[in-house]
């Protein structure tokens, strides 16, 4: 019999990349401190979020295989937030105009009863075209994209302020690389598909 598959996260976009591997899972709400240590790279703080997130949920699933995910952008070496409001997206995509945006996630694959943590980090470069302030505000008021790290939703209307995107796993820029994912799972003797 095969293990419960918790996803450490009450994220929809996490949880609609995860149902297209076919599994069933069930999603629990990890409450933890997300903020930055002073000095932590953007790939540590990640990876050590994912893993507090699985593990944040692992008393409430033991015998469970628990995901646990984070991300953050990056851009001229500073991590980029969540905008919350329609300035700080259009302050954001102004800001990225022209430049390379990194993303970074962090995945981490808990085993509640083992303990054991497999933790990646993968990162994902966008390019951005040069954009005028029309066009950014344009974009914020059709797409809203107030929860999304870099102010963007690159499955929707995002695409369209790209010159292009490098990376292994397009899943990962929308914040669960699933690529990796189905690695880990078969190292815990899940087998997908």
């Amino acid at each position: 019999m095969l293990p419960t598959l918790i996803l450490g996260s009450t994220s929809p976009f996490r949880r609609e990349l995860l149902h297209r591997l076919g599994v069933e899972f069930e999603t629990a709400r990890p409450v933890v401190d997300e903020s930055r240590l002073e000095g932590e790279p953007a790939d540590q703080l990640v990876a050590r979020l994912a893993e507090k997130k699985a593990r944040a949920v692992v008393d409430a699933h033991p015998g469970a295989l628990i995901i646990g995910s984070d991300q953050v952008a990056v851009i001229d070496d500073e991590i980029l937030g969540k905008p919350g409001n329609r300035d700080n997206a259009i302050a954001q995509l102004l800001r990225a105009s022209g430049k390379v945006v990194t993303f970074h996630t962090g995945l981490c694959l808990l085993n509640s009863n083992s303990g054991v943590a497999q933790v990646v980090v993968e990162p994902f470069r966008v390019h951005f075209r040069p954009l005028e302030r029309e066009q950014v505000e344009r974009y914020v008021d059709k797409e809203e994209p107030f929860g999304c790290a870099g102010s963007f939703k690159s499955e929707g209307l995002g695409i369209s302020l790209f010159t292009r995107m490098d990376g292994d796993d397009p899943n990962a820029l929308i914040g669960l690389p699933l690529i990796r994912l189905v690695q880990m799972l078969e190292k815990e003797g899940v087998k997908i598909p």
